[in-house]
């Protein structure tokens, strides 16, 4: 509830205060007087554009303050929290323009963007312009009034939930499809590859150990008479040379009494003869062990010619590296495998979400197809009340061929201004709102619609500029009483020039023109009784009413 408005150096405003009813607040005045300037200034603190020209003394800032009382609206709470602001049962929204033209907003004294701003008047106050009534043909604004109406507001995120997981399982599902779709364009050439580099059997350092291996066994003998000499030399000649190392050991240790060197030297000495016995063991034990076999040899030679061919066709130079590519050809494979699984389980998890988003898509058209009839002859009956009544409201459900964000359908508000008497509505030609309503017509119908909603949700203060142009008479007075009704549960601001409707007023402020210091600014007051009465007597008669004027201004208010 928008509980104060202080307003500094805005347009042709000084300086105002106005402390508002909780109720149905009017507001009149004569043309010009600066009425439609406090829904200026207030659309500031809403977080509409602003400029220097908003300023009426441009050496000083511009400065419109809004005092707006929460109480339990807990979505204003939850944007609170949401934004790191302090979630108080009273809220200051503060908007300063410089007179450099530099804008700043404020929240309860914290700095705020404009979209943070936005964000939470959209909460607190809905605006209504004499212009603002486009939204009405906006299918968005049409659903969620039908869905308002039709009880559909705990159902809906049920549904938008599962709605919005199904359309993230359903676009991974096109990503692994279109990932299976290329894997496939490779997956027999990655196949032949993986098979002609596994039908190898390479192991480790294969190719490296078998060209080592080829280079021995083709030079067998050789090796092997070498090997041979070497051993006969330190082991098995007439004078083995180990044989020898033995004596002269002996021949160490026998002098090793004579000079304390000589035990170390011949220990050494011994050392080098176990260490030649040892090699050449070693080497009778190799020489055994080869032996020339063009078998191997041929086979030997075939697996390296292999191995080199696919080292070059690879543009690699070891068996590591040809294992490295089998294994990563082995990972493809296997993702292959694995995305085919994937995508088995993403169709399951997709036409689950599916069905069940079909299933509460199914109660929601069903709520809507109830509160259809009901909720268009209550607005044909308040059309009736407020000067339409050969207008003709109806509801039209479009199903779809495909679930959308909000249902199976699509909703559109139809409208004929003038059906033809005796011509029933099933017969009669209806277009939609945003091609056939006049401005006047969607004001009245606007308040029509709002005033039906405001009972199933709590809409925030409700401001109305000129609603009520181009009517007069029993149709004005009939929306006067709409508004009374409206106010029972909301709180409403209205600027009028009707008499019937101001009469209706819990609180009545007057604007008017005054000159201070040789400068026209504008002023308000809040008006006692046996002024409102006045100020209705000059709506209906002149700025001189007449007795009868008075009389009848008299029974309005009290009535």
């Amino acid at each position: 509830m928008l509980q104060k408005l202080h307003i500094q150096n805005y347009a042709i405003i000084d300086e105002l205060e106005i402390s508002f009813n909780d109720k149905l607040n009017i507001i009149t005045g004569e043309t010009g007087a600066g009425k439609s300037i406090l829904v200026g200034a207030l659309s500031l603190i809403l977080g509409e554009r602003a400029d220097t020209s908003a300023l009426l003394q441009k050496d000083r800032k511009c400065m419109v303050e809004g005092w707006f009382k929460v109480g339990q609206q807990q979505q204003v709470k939850e944007f609170l929290h949401r934004s790191d602001l302090d979630a108080e049962e009273e809220l200051v929204i503060r908007r300063e323009i410089a007179a450099t033209g530099k804008s700043r907003a404020f929240i309860n004294d914290t700095p705020v963007n404009l979209n943070q701003l936005k964000g939470l008047c959209a909460l607190l106050v809905d605006l209504h312009l004499q212009f603002d009534t486009l939204e009405l043909g906006n299918s968005g604004f049409q659903q969620i009034v039908l869905d308002a109406l039709a009880g559909n507001n705990k159902l809906l995120p049920e549904y938008n939930r599962l709605f919005q997981q199904y359309i993230t399982a359903q676009h991974e599902l096109e990503q692994l499809q279109e990932q299976q779709t290329r894997a496939n364009a490779v997956l027999d050439y990655n196949t032949f590859l993986f098979d002609e580099l596994n039908g190898m059997g390479l192991k480790e350092n294969e190719l490296e150990d078998l060209d080592n291996e080829l280079k021995l066994l083709s030079n067998a003998e050789n090796v092997k008479q070498q090997l041979g000499d070497i051993y006969r030399v330190l082991n098995a000649s007439e004078q083995p040379m180990v044989q020898q190392l033995r004596t002269l050991v002996n021949r160490l240790n026998g002098l090793a009494q004579y000079h304390p060197d000589l035990e170390g030297l011949a220990k050494r000495m011994q050392s080098a003869q176990v260490e030649l016995q040892d090699i050449g063991e070693e080497l009778e034990s190799i020489t055994e062990n080869i032996d020339y076999s063009a078998e191997r040899i041929q086979f030997v030679s075939d697996k390296i010619s292999a191995g080199y061919k696919l080292l070059k066709k690879h543009g690699v130079h070891t068996t590591a590296e040809l294992l490295a590519i089998t294994e990563d050809l082995q990972h493809k494979l296997n993702d292959i495998l694995n995305i085919s699984e994937a995508i088995g389980q993403h169709k399951k998890r997709t036409a689950d979400l599916l069905l069940q988003a079909a299933q509460k898509a199914t109660i929601l058209s069903a709520n809507r197809k109830k509160a259809i009839k009901p909720f268009a002859d209550s607005v044909n009956e308040l059309l009736a009340r407020v000067g339409m009544p050969n207008a003709k409201f109806v509801v039209e459900l479009q199903k779809q061929e495909s679930l959308r964000e909000n249902g199976q359908e699509r909703i559109e508000f139809l409208f004929n201004a003038n059906l033809p008497k005796g011509q029933t509505v099933n017969s009669a030609p209806f277009e939609p709102l945003r091609k056939v309503a006049s401005g006047g017509e969607l004001s009245r119908l606007m308040l029509c619609i709002k005033s039906l909603v405001a009972r199933h949700v709590q809409l925030p203060t409700l401001i109305f500029d000129e609603i009520d142009t181009g009517i007069s008479g029993e149709a004005a007075r009939q929306v006067g009483n709409i508004m009374k009704e409206l106010s029972c549960s909301h709180q409403l601001i209205s600027i009028t020039h009707q008499p019937q409707i101001a009469a209706r007023a819990d609180a009545h402020y007057f604007v008017y023109k005054d000159i201070d210091k040789d400068r026209i600014i504008t002023s308000v007051r809040l008006l006692s009784n046996d002024e409102r009465i006045t100020a209705i007597a000059q709506m209906l008669s002149g700025e001189k009413p007449t007795a009868a004027a008075l009389q009848n201004a008299r029974e309005m208010v009290g009535n």
